[in-house]
């Protein structure tokens, strides 16, 4: 019999505890111990119930949601899933959530109060039991312009500075914002190899991903636009619900998005990105499958390989992945080369430029 998973429902609007409360009521193996109108009764409800997994609003008196995150992460380290609104300063709020440690997120479809919250019922029971089986990172992320610095320079030792053809496709999923970043601002900013990044993520969040770790980052980090040339020492983050892949146009890289139909259940798709890439001739290839749900990516890696045996790919070790689905799906093709902790993943591409 499988585990009961507790939950802790937290949100300053009364229908919207009732109503997420009755939905993760509803499934059998989810169980709402407790609710709270705000951070600070989440915190005191925390000691109280030990929740297994803790919803929290972005927006709330008396104790924001990032605040209460933050005093989770240091008192109570617990699977947090944050509940976001769509606007751009909810996204942007989401992606700070997700760097102090939350692990994963849900729109709410209209607003703070969303009556359609029906429309993200089955995402929320899922997110939620997968919540349950992670382990919520501990270590703040964030870093400072000075500490960024710091951090690229420790890489040169094994960074040669060519200029050469790489190109480098990463892919990623729950848990990604955050491993995302300590990968993507630790390269240096003599990085030339153009970056292709696919993490699962809905329209509007991908936005201000690019645009925090642009921020953190010495390279240059921006959400990809159809039709832009290929710039080196640029990382391109596909937008949420399109697809990106790469195409060689006139000797020179070109981005390609479109909407057509989920690959696999994914829009964007690792598959797609790792496809396109997979046809590109005289460049020499590295593919990174980090934390995430799923097996997206795992075709990809297995495509690749029969293009060209000797691309590179890497798979993050289980020790450091929020969610082993992703990696683990690559890691089972037996087309995986490097199998690294992630604090080692930037180390390890730069090897093999």
């Amino acid at each position: 019999m499988k585990k009961m998973v507790k939950v802790l429902v937290t949100d300053d609007s009364l229908f919207m505890r009732k109503i997420i409360s009755d939905f993760l009521n509803e499934h059998p193996q989810i169980s709402v111990v407790a609710t709270a109108k705000n951070g600070q009764e989440a915190l005191e409800k925390i000691k109280e119930f030990s929740p297994d997994v803790v919803t929290l609003d972005v927006e709330m008196p008396v104790l924001d949601g990032l605040s209460t995150l933050e005093n989770i992460m240091v008192d109570h380290p617990l699977p947090v899933i944050m509940l976001s609104s769509t606007t751009e300063s909810g996204a942007v709020n989401t992606i700070k959530a997700m760097e102090l440690g939350a692990i994963d997120f849900i729109p709410k479809p209209s607003g703070s109060i969303s009556l359609d919250l029906y429309k993200v019922k089955e995402e929320l029971i899922e997110k939620v039991i997968l919540a349950s089986t992670a382990i919520p990172p501990r270590k703040n992320l964030q870093k400072t312009e000075k500490t960024k610095s710091e951090n690229s320079k420790k890489y040169l030792k094994v960074f040669n500075g060519k200029v050469d053809n790489t190109i480098i496709g990463i892919g990623t999923s729950t848990g990604g914002p955050r491993a995302l970043q300590e990968i993507i601002c630790s390269f240096p900013k003599q990085t030339v190899s153009p970056i292709f990044i696919v993490q699962h993520m809905p329209p509007h969040f991908t936005k201000s991903l690019a645009s925090r770790l642009n921020s953190l980052s010495e390279i240059t980090v921006v959400e990809a636009v159809h039709g832009q040339r290929v710039e080196k020492g640029t990382a391109y983050i596909a937008p949420g619900g399109l697809h990106m892949e790469v195409a060689e146009q006139l000797g020179e890289l070109t981005i390609q998005l479109s909407e057509t139909e989920p690959f696999k259940g994914h829009r964007p798709s690792v598959n797609k990105l790792f496809y396109s890439l997979s046809l590109l001739k005289n460049y020499k290839k590295i593919a990174v499958v980090m934390t995430g749900m799923g097996t997206d990516g795992a075709d990809g890696i297995v495509e690749l390989k029969k293009g060209d045996e000797s691309t590179v790919t890497i798979a993050e070790s289980e020790e450091s992945s929020i969610i082993f689905g992703m990696p683990k799906a690559a890691i089972q093709t037996g087309k995986i080369d490097e199998i690294v902790h992630l604090q080692h993943i930037t180390n390890t591409i730069l090897k093999y430029i």
